[in-house]
């Protein structure tokens, strides 16, 4: 599906104000969610035990201030101000940041790159690198190959925590929002009610996915506004009715006095009082969804003040009050005639919440799939018009199962606060490192500016961090378990993709061979299509030699498809099939390449069929027209025929939008050459970029061209002509025979010597990830009947 890619004909429209305003609100639901319920649990979590509220208020007026700058520092002036303008054309997040330094620099580690990916539109670098003083670092990096290794771990480990705070997030959310029952009920039933509710909507919330949330999306915004309208209206009641001078305590004098009295005791409290800003990241991650401004202006005039005058009620309300018979929570500075209906719009706003970092979750795993350093698994896109709704079945009830379990296993607000702390703290860390290079690498900023961001942000964080840390034995090692867990499958899984794509590399076929199977040989041509699946962008892949020598024979028209991802968010439609032949015309063989950003959603194999027989067809169209009417590079049917000892040229094969009759002519650039030429017709416009081969002098030409349906009847009796209608015929006849999917059934295996460490990681990790995940053909959702699955061994 290409649904993706269609926001980028709206970038215009983004830029009305009234635009901005209603994707501001839009964006309440789906960005602001997790970060709104936080005053929910700070100040419990805060006050759980290392500090202790006195009657001096110094505790709770320090940590007011704390969350104050706190709020002020990293969501205002981090994101909203630096961050969120570091975007991928349009789109944020971890993989976002580091598909930004791919392009700008060589530290990519996907296997099959190719020049053509330059030439995709969503590929243009914005700020083209200078040859001063940043291109040490880009020559460093690029040099050492172990800091590419180390990149990619330290984004895979910022990913891990993201998909560990999808565990965590709802459970603290919701039951954070249930324990205000504790109010209204005694001790005894409370602690038998809470667990088993929470439970209870976190099955409902999770049960419910499959449907996606287009269906309910629309009350998103309306909850989480109302939310903010109550916290609001709570916290200035607060103010007034109970302290009026709480705002002093927003002196960052008040910090001072705090660390001062409470000492180790405040410094370990931190771990409470970061949990403020949970759901920060959402602002970046979710930035492919909403417009800068929209984020911008949502978060600075309405989620920002919101949630500061939350807190300065809650601590207005705690300074008059230090022998409350509760806990510290935010429901007890609720007037009792409010609080029911504050309990609903809570819960409503957690759920909520859970809501948006669960699909964050489903994206990111998505996203980590694309790059080749996750297991494939099946992505649903569970809405035609929405972009970016996606549901992995799989990931959802895992999600659930662990969720359930924090909630049951912990059973309170201070263990799910010290592992959602430290989860949210290693995501920051790790886009502030990414940010840093960000700034030398793609915006040209001198080093010193980028070391500046890094000390001053990494520092605060850093604070929070070693906070967290200390409360590994109260909750905090969860979070570090299950990154350790997820880093070690998906460094496991990419280690072998890669390894694989070598020993294809080494051992793909020559042309010649292809070319000499024949009748001779006892070699057959079926009728029928075959797709031969592979990862080689070129060359013969050594399963499909394995194919022809168990099964002496092979379909009348062949084409080699490799599906491969390319470091940007996504590929234009008209730009994602890359077109050639393989060998002469007679021989019917040809190479598609099809290219997808990390946010790209496959599509469905019906469509994929129809699309890539419609490409082939207008490739063949172009390829023979071209030798007729490119005179530079005009080739007669001979050249077609002598033409076996390498492959032909790859064109960008694209249906584009054509009105008028274009003229002639050559656009001259610095880089390389672009051509076109134009025909007068009424149908569409194919669009042809072509790729000469990788080297020093390679050329790109831009081609367009129709053919007109009178021009053909006029020149039916060339050889062209006919040879042309007779590849297009055989074309439809292979479709209507039927198409075959040939995929590998591949088990890897070290080879003999390798060490302790890799056999286990290949032999028996790899392998048992391969056969308890879901295989090439259900990933690419090939009809059984289709497939033909050629067993492999793979030796690396």
């Amino acid at each position: 599906m290409d649904l993706e890619y269609s926001k980028f004909s709206d970038a215009s429209k983004k830029g009305s104000w009234k635009t901005a305003l209603l994707f501001a609100y839009q964006s309440l639901g789906v960005v602001y969610g997790d970060l709104s319920t936080s005053p929910l649990y700070v100040y419990k979590s805060t006050f759980a035990e290392d500090i202790q509220h006195s009657e001096s208020n110094e505790e709770i007026f320090g940590v007011l201030s704390f969350v104050f700058w706190t709020l002020t520092l990293v969501p205002l002036f981090k994101y909203v101000f630096v961050v969120l303008r570091a975007d991928d054309n349009g789109e944020g997040g971890t993989f976002a940041l580091y598909s930004l330094i791919c392009r700008h620099a060589n530290v990519s580690l996907l296997p099959n790159r190719q020049v053509a990916d330059e030439a995709v539109s969503t590929y243009k670098l914005e700020h083209p690198p200078e040859k001063r003083s940043s291109s040490r670092v880009k020559v460093y990096l690029e040099k050492h190959k172990v800091l590419h290794t180390a990149l990619l771990i330290l984004v895979l480990l910022g990913t891990c925590m993201v998909i560990g705070d999808g565990v965590l997030t709802p459970a603290i959310s919701v039951f954070s929002a249930v324990s205000g029952l504790e109010l209204s009920m005694s001790k005894e039933h409370h602690q038998y009610a809470v667990i088993p509710i929470t439970c209870f909507i976190l099955v409902c919330l999770f049960a419910l996915q499959h449907y996606g949330t287009h269906r309910v999306g629309f009350l998103f915004a309306p909850v989480v506004l109302t939310w903010l309208l109550c916290i609001s209206a709570l916290g200035l009641y607060n103010m007034i009715h109970w302290n009026p001078h709480v705002y002093k305590a927003l002196s960052p004098y008040y910090m001072f006095k705090f660390l001062k009295k409470t000492k180790k005791g405040g410094w370990m409290s931190l771990g409470g009082i970061l949990l403020c800003i949970t759901g920060s990241e959402a602002m970046f991650a979710d930035l492919g969804h909403f417009s800068y401004a929209a984020i911008q202006t949502a978060f600075t005039f309405l989620v920002y003040p919101a949630l500061i005058l939350a807190y300065m009620g809650q601590a207005a309300y705690l300074s008059q009050h230090h022998h409350t018979s509760y806990h510290i929570s935010f429901y007890v500075s609720v007037p009792e005639s409010a609080r029911w209906p504050v309990l609903v719009i809570a819960i409503l706003a957690s759920v909520v919440g859970s809501q948006a970092i669960i699909s964050g979750t489903f994206s990111i795993i998505n996203q980590s799939q694309s790059l080749g350093c996750f297991p494939r698994v099946k992505v649903i896109h569970t809405s035609d018009k929405i972009h970016g709704q996606i549901y992995i079945s799989e990931i959802n009830w895992v999600l659930m199962i662990l969720c359930i379990t924090v909630t049951i296993g912990f059973r309170d607000t201070k263990h799910m606060g010290n592992a959602s702390g430290l989860a949210v703290m290693t995501v920051m860390l790790v886009t502030t490192c990414l940010m840093s290079l960000v700034i030398i690498l793609c915006w040209n900023k001198p080093p010193a500016v980028a070391l500046s961001f890094l000390l001053f942000f990494g520092s605060i964080e850093l604070l929070y961090f070693s906070a967290s840390l200390t409360k590994f034995t109260e909750g905090a090692w969860l979070p570090i378990l299950l990154a350790l867990f997820l880093m070690t499958i998906m460094f496991v899984w990419h280690y072998a993709t890669i390894k694989k794509y070598e020993f294809d590399l080494h051992n793909k076929v020559s042309l010649e061979w292809l070319l000499a199977l024949g009748p001779s040989l006892g070699v057959a041509r079926v009728p029928g299509i075959g797709l031969v699946f592979t990862d080689l962008t070129s060359g013969i892949p050594a399963n499909f030699s394995r194919f022809v020598t168990n099964l002496p024979a092979y379909h009348r028209i062949l084409v080699f498809v490799c599906v491969k991802s390319v470091p940007v968010p996504f590929v234009p439609p008209a730009e994602r099939y890359l077109v050639g032949r393989v060998g002469p015309a007679a021989h019917r063989s040809y190479r598609c390449i099809v290219r997808y950003g990390y946010r790209d959603v496959h599509q469905d194999i019906d469509s994929f069929e129809t699309e890539l027989v419609a490409r082939l067809a207008d490739f063949i169209r172009y390829d023979w027209h071209r030798s007729q009417h490119t005179s530079p590079y005009a080739e007669d049917d001979a050249s077609h025929s002598n033409e076996s000892s390498s492959e032909r040229r790859l064109a960008v094969i694209g249906t584009v939008t054509f009105s008028g009759t274009p003229g002639y002519g050559i656009e001259e650039s610095v880089e390389p050459a672009s051509v076109s030429i134009g025909f007068s017709t009424v149908e569409s416009v194919t669009d042809v970029i072509e790729m000469q081969a990788v080297g020093a002098g390679a050329v790109e030409r831009r081609v367009r061209f129709a053919i007109d349906d009178d021009d053909s009847e006029s020149d039916g009796q060339t050889k062209m002509y006919v040879q042309l209608e007779e590849e297009l015929r055989d074309l439809m006849t292979a479709q209507e025979a039927g198409t075959a999917f040939i995929l590998g059934h591949t088990h890897v295996e070290t080879k003999q010597g390798s060490s302790i460490l890799k056999r286990l990681a290949i032999n028996f990790g790899y392998n048992f990830l391969r056969r308890n995940c879901r295989g090439p053909d259900v990933a690419l959702k090939v009809p059984p009947i289709s497939l033909l699955e050629v067993g492999m061994v793979y030796v690396v």
